[in-house]
């Protein structure tokens, strides 16, 4: 009988190839099956993330193109949206349990961290109480976007919320008014309505978004100063410990004082 093999979740960071862990990049060349999800257009930014790290040298690794059927909350599908990403799950886990039945090690590529946000999470919950199972984590967007805009998220004893802007405006108003430093991931469309949550919780003039940290064209524009139809997917706003915008304007009252 053929003993299983392994399954590897993958973390490949926010875009950035020099950002992928040496964990990461072990488990990418030496795994026999490299899985990546793609949208409709067939393109994968996961795979370009890890080419560098791929088995050139080895003919023989497989590569698993997932290509999701649909990318917006709309589908054709009997089932509409979530009927048509269950049969793509149901399906992509099946090819995966293959693998693994075969004895072939299989490492899905996870943008950021496997266990946020992420596609990964839905093989995780199929596949990981039927074969032997690593997580490798990844630099996340949340902290990858902070350092870009070179301001701390929080300080001292502060609170850090990690929040999607698919929520309601009055969902999003309330849970920025529980945190003292934010990120809010899942922009794109939402950004109007996360704009004016922003607003209503009093921290629109020190939130930020950053546009495609790390990868190529990245962009760290002052929320207020940006057009809502100018913001991509691939997204998220950066609201910084308010603790460094007391500091920070403190030092600016001295230095005007000063002069």
């Amino acid at each position: 009988m053929t003993e299983s093999g392994h399954l590897y979740g993958v973390g490949l960071g926010p875009g950035d190839s020099g950002l992928v862990t040496v964990a990461a990049a072990k488990i990418i060349g030496s795994a026999d099956v490299v899985a990546f999800h793609a949208g409709t257009h067939g393109h994968s930014t996961a795979r370009g993330i890890a080419a560098p790290y791929l088995a050139s040298d080895n003919p023989d690794q497989i590569e698993e193109l997932l290509t999701y059927p649909v990318t917006t909350g709309v589908a054709d599908h009997a089932g509409g949206y979530a009927g048509a990403l269950g049969e793509f799950y149901a399906s992509a886990t099946a090819r995966l349990a293959h693998h693994l039945d075969q004895g072939r090690s299989v490492a899905v590529l996870s943008l950021g961290d496997p266990m946020l946000y992420s596609s990964y999470q839905h093989l995780h919950r199929a596949l990981a109480d039927r074969y032997p199972t690593t997580v490798i984590p990844g630099v996340t967007s949340i902290t990858a976007a902070a350092a870009s805009v070179g301001r701390p998220l929080v300080e001292k004893d502060e609170t850090l919320g990690v929040i999607p802007g698919t929520l309601s405006e009055d969902e999003l108003v309330q849970r920025l008014s529980q945190s003292d430093g934010a990120v809010v991931m899942k922009l794109g469309r939402t950004f109007p309505t996360v704009r004016r949550a922003l607003v209503q919780a009093g921290q629109a003039d020190r939130a930020y978004v950053v546009v495609r940290a790390t990868m190529e064209g990245e962009q760290v524009i002052p929320l207020l100063e940006l057009a809502p139809a100018a913001v991509p997917y691939f997204a998220v706003a950066v609201v910084p410990s308010p603790t460094d915008s007391e500091l920070r304007r403190s030092t600016e009252g001295s230095v005007e004082r000063s002069k």
